[in-house]
């Protein structure tokens, strides 16, 4: 009897002996699996796993103290995604590009922002985390695009490696982690390429977040709040967005 070949040791490879092998593993499939599909360009969505679907926000105001006051978020990225997919399928796909939407791939925002390029027909990419509670694979992501993460850090790695702008929803830790790690990065120039960041919902952002505090403070510099763009609406994010995609088809 031959001895088992390492890689087919399944108590090795889940074994703390194995980590960096899983950890490249991480870094690897999707590497493999974007360059499969023609992946090049994305435009990330970030948002709360936890501001219901329509079908489900009865459920959500019974369960949840106020989460309903959000309810208008899940339909604004659902329509930003969709206008952004069509937009691309008219515009970037006839220049060799697709910007394609790629999000956390679990419920809420994620849900609506994949489930908008799928009302365009579009594809869609979903990069999920095993968590307690909370993510599972919402069904609106191209069934290739689909990947699931065990570390949070080969995760964000493929969030912003193809990124050519982001769009953030409202959101709890996951999305302000997600989010002011993008920001850091830009900020410490230790990414490659810049990426415009949209903030949706101004009363949301306003109230969260004092970023005039912290430029009174010295936190952060005045120029600092040039890394980000508060958005209002979805006629005003595509507004905003659609030129820095244009710019990038030049």
């Amino acid at each position: 009897m031959r001895p088992q070949r390492a890689y087919e040791n399944q108590d090795f490879m889940y074994s703390e002996h194995a980590r960096s092998l899983r950890i490249l593993a991480e870094y690897h499939y999707p590497l493999h699996r974007f360059q499969e599909l023609g992946v090049t360009d994305t435009v990330v969505f970030f948002g709360s796993a936890r501001i219901p679907a329509p079908e489900k926000r009865q459920e959500a105001v019974s369960a949840t103290s106020r989460i309903h006051e959000f309810d208008t978020f899940y339909d604004a990225a659902r329509e930003v995604s969709r206008r952004l997919t069509m937009w691309s399928q008219k515009h970037a796909k006839p220049l060799g590009r697709n910007f394609l939407v790629c999000t956390g791939g679990g419920p809420g925002i994620m849900e609506a922002s994949n489930r908008g390029a799928y009302d365009a027909g579009g594809q869609s990419i979903g990069l999920n985390i095993e968590l307690p509670k909370e993510q599972h694979p919402n069904p609106f992501i191209t069934e290739d695009l689909n990947f699931d993460f065990h570390y949070f850090f080969t995760r964000k790695f493929w969030f912003l490696y193809y990124a050519r702008a982001l769009i953030a929803f409202p959101g709890g830790f996951g999305t302000l982690d997600e989010l002011f790690e993008t920001l850091t990065l830009q900020q410490t120039m230790n990414i490659r390429n810049q990426v415009p960041v949209f903030l949706y919902g101004k009363r949301f952002w306003d109230r969260l977040i004092d970023f005039d505090f912290l430029v009174e403070y010295g936190l952060i510099s005045p120029r600092d709040k040039e890394l980000f763009q508060i958005v209002d609406s979805v006629p005003e994010a595509m507004e905003a967005l659609i030129p820095v995609l244009e710019s990038q088809l030049q």
